[in-house]
């Protein structure tokens, strides 16, 4: 009786152990695909997609129009398409049953006929999203669908029910963003044998970004063979065909009949180089890996993200505060892309085939316009290999087509937004010792700001717009261009300035970090605010504070706390008291919008009484100004009061602004963890602004290959939504007197203490 009853316990000890085991979450766990997706742009949705994952392979469910893709309230799904880059688009499948149907028009289409498009209604509870993973159930088509994806490549499942004809759609051109999305110039779809095809689209974007212009090649496998290879080209449909070509809505469909649950699997590859490249892309990240296991991919590209997201391991909170930080860390990593083929060949901005080393990559994406105070950061800090290559592709930009890319969407030269300021990731990596040829980089930067910008023989714009006019009169004057480029610039300066003194090039440096004190010529000495004015020196006699008339997405207010480089210097040219007031009051008339600004961001020439914007790059560093004002509890109260209302955890708040691929995201990432790096590493000792973390204990684990550190540890001793307020803090056990670290720490690896409390008055490093 005593043994069985030994037994019994141990048993039942075993089975409690593997229940905790089994339900123990994984950071990966935590990402919720659908927060923001009813406020999202085009590059960030549900999609199934690897860390910069060149297929982004996910639902889209609107017209062209701006934020189009994906809207999380609509129940409905247009098809699945594979690119979801900043004015790009590429490769749409979707499987199909009912009546014929190969147009695509807007969902909002009647789901009746042939002429409503072959878009379907989807049964809500049925769609569920991971990282690397996405399903749903198309309703108009009782067909079951799920995605995963590597790299450069998809893989889909398809359930079909019993029907006499089945399909699987290709579709060439379709919705995207904006109201013109992209066009077709030339297209081919070709079968080679009943289980694969293959084809090519040349396209380009409309006319805002008609700089860009890229061919997608692809090739296409399905698990088993169809028995019709179909074909359109605008109105025409050919049947029984060996190939479909021509301008404009080019696209296909192969056909089956099937029985109720019938499974096809079906995966794709695409290539911005070759067909050879994406079989070559095919071959080694599905076929040799996986074959026809649809579970194994799925795994696969599941452990890839939690691997990336298990770098950053977090204790204490609420688990609503554990799901928007990996949520929000996950973005960070989700809306850039890869743009080279396996075997490291890409096409440059001129189209010219180019080779990598091995190792390297070539990334693409939006503007780093502001991404230095937390996106750079945070991928310098966790994912150095991410800086790394991202210095790769704008050296290999400079090598091969004359500039670096402020906005290298698809390898181009977009022109987007004002400053170049990827020349402070470039700078930044070789301050923090991510990059060692800093003389290579130096050349890259310091052309950037001392030739002027202009438009590229190949497309698009490079460089600094109307810089000649910045040097010659000290500012942008008004009739020139909008007036905060001058800020923009200024900063720019700085940082090649920085390089330069890293370097030894002692009067190169001394002659731009004179000009980075450019910024001083817009301030109007009686208002103290930002102001237009023109080339004779006159200020704007209409001047209004809340106005966006010659300002880029923000107002004089919001543009009067930009000056990452010199907040000092500012905070004297403004006056201590009048910049203390001035702020408490904007943080608090903000509260009730959430510190956002909604769509004031973008319409120029507005006028609208928004303060803080954490809806917008311009003003995500004023909340740690108050570091600056010897008032870092003012600091760590508001960041903690944004964390806790701009950011939320549902489909319709995530994040009320522009998301820009991962910069908002990012913000609450290096902020949740008390964190913040206000002039973008770019100094030879940077530094980074402390604020208060959610959590009690954040445990970084660092890169051997790029740092001497093994984990540096973020401990909150005393943690709570009410304490708040670091009393004290220490680095390594040496007690810190003001609330800055430098990044050097965090690369040797040690420890952070911070003793926290709830009244701000204790606060010790808070001086008088």
């Amino acid at each position: 009786m005593k043994v069985n009853l030994i037994l019994l316990i141990l048993l039942m000890n075993s089975l409690f152990t593997n229940l905790l085991f089994c339900s123990k979450k994984e950071p990966v766990d935590y990402v919720d695909c659908f927060i923001g997706t009813s406020n999202s742009r085009w590059m960030l949705g549900p999609y199934a997609q690897m860390p910069f994952g060149m297929v982004q392979i996910g639902p889209d469910n609107q017209g062209n129009n701006w934020m189009g893709g994906y809207e999380y309230s609509n129940n409905s799904v247009s098809g699945f398409s594979h690119i979801h880059a900043w004015t790009m688009g590429g490769l749409m499948m979707m499987p199909t049953t009912a009546d014929l149907a190969l147009s695509n028009p807007s969902p909002d289409s009647p789901f009746r006929g042939a002429n409503s498009g072959y878009h379907s209604r989807i049964l809500k509870e049925t769609e569920k999203a991971s990282p690397g993973y996405y399903e749903v159930e198309l309703y108009d088509h009782n067909v079951k669908v799920a995605l995963t994806a590597t790299t450069r490549c998809s893989f889909q499942k398809y359930i079909f029910p019993e029907c006499n004809e089945s399909r699987v759609l290709i579709d060439l051109q379709f919705p995207t963003e904006w109201d013109y999305g992209f066009t077709v110039q030339d297209a081919k779809i070709t079968k080679i044998s009943n289980t694969e095809i293959e084809g090519y689209a040349d396209c380009k974007s409309g006319a805002w970004s008609g700089w860009n212009d890229w061919k997608l090649f692809f090739v296409i496998r399905f698990s088993k063979p169809f028995e019709h290879f179909n074909g359109w080209n605008n109105d025409v449909i050919k049947k029984d065909v060996d190939a479909i070509g021509g301008k404009g809505h080019v696209g296909a469909y192969v056909t089956y009949k099937t029985n109720e649950g019938d499974e096809v699997k079906v995966q794709s590859a695409i290539s911005l180089v070759s067909i050879d490249g994406a079989r070559k892309n095919m071959q080694e990240e599905l076929i040799a890996p996986f074959d026809w296991d649809f579970n194994a991919c799925v795994k696969h590209s599941r452990q890839v993200w939690n691997d990336l997201l298990s770098k950053v391991k977090i204790e204490g909170g609420s688990e609503k505060d554990k799901r928007k930080f990996y949520t929000n860390m996950y973005r960070a990593y989700a809306g850039k892309q890869t743009w080279n083929d396996v075997d490291g060949k890409y096409r440059d901005a001129c189209e010219n085939i180019q080779q990598l080393k091995p190792g390297q990559s070539m990334y693409g994406g939006d503007a780093f316009w502001n991404s230095y105070w937390n996106l750079n950061g945070l991928w310098s800090i966790v994912t150095p290999k991410i800086i790394d290559n991202w210095v790769t592709t704008q050296l290999e930009m400079f090598e091969h087509t004359g500039w670096t890319s402020k906005g290298p969407t698809g390898i181009e030269y977009s022109g987007i937004m004002e400053g170049s300021h990827e020349i402070a990731l470039m700078v930044a990596a070789y301050q923090k010792g991510i990059r060692k040829d800093g003389e290579s980089i130096y050349k890259a930067v310091h052309k950037m700001v001392t030739e002027n910008g202009g438009t590229h023989p190949c497309g698009g714009t490079y460089g600094q717009k109307n810089l000649n006019w910045y040097v010659k009169y000290g500012y942008m004057p008004s009739e020139v261009d909008v007036i905060s480029k001058t800020q923009d610039y200024a900063y720019d300066d700085y940082c090649v300035a920085q390089m330069a003194k890293a370097l030894k090039h002692n009067d190169v440096a001394a002659a731009l970090e004179k000009r980075s004190m450019n910024y001083k010529n817009i301030y109007n000495p009686v208002t103290k605010y930002v102001c237009r004015r023109d080339s004779t020196g006159k200020w704007d006699p209409d001047f209004d504070v809340f106005s966006n008339k010659g300002f880029i997405e923000g107002n004089s207010w919001q543009y009067s706390w930009y000056v990452p480089h010199d907040i000092t210097g500012l905070l004297s040219l403004i006056g201590k008291d009048t910049a203390y007031n001035r702020l408490v009051e904007g943080f608090e008339k903000s509260r009730k919008h959430n510190f956002a600004a909604y769509a004031f961001d973008c319409t120029m020439g507005q006028s609208a009484e928004f303060y803080v914007n954490q809806g917008n790059e311009v003003n995500m560093s004023s909340a740690f100004i108050f570091n600056y004002l010897n008032k870092p509890t003012l600091c760590e109260k508001y960041t903690r009061e944004i964390l806790n209302s701009y950011y939320g955890d549902t489909p319709y708040h995530g994040w009320d602004g522009d998301e820009d691929e991962g910069q908002m995201s990012s913000w609450y990432v290096m902020s949740a963890m008390g964190l913040f790096e206000m002039n973008g590493g770019v100094t030879a000792n940077s530094e980074l602004e402390l604020t208060s973390p959610i959590f009690d204990r954040i445990t970084i684990s660092l890169d051997a290959d790029y740092y001497a550190g093994k984990k540096f540890v973020i401990e909150a001793v005393n943690n709570s939504p009410k304490n708040c307020y670091i009393k004290s803090a220490s680095l390594n056990g040496v007690k810190l007197k003001e609330p800055r670290i430098p990044f050097e720490a965090i690369k040797n690896g040690g420890k952070l203490i911070l003793t926290m409390d709830s009244d701000p008055k204790k606060c010790t490093w808070e001086l008088p």
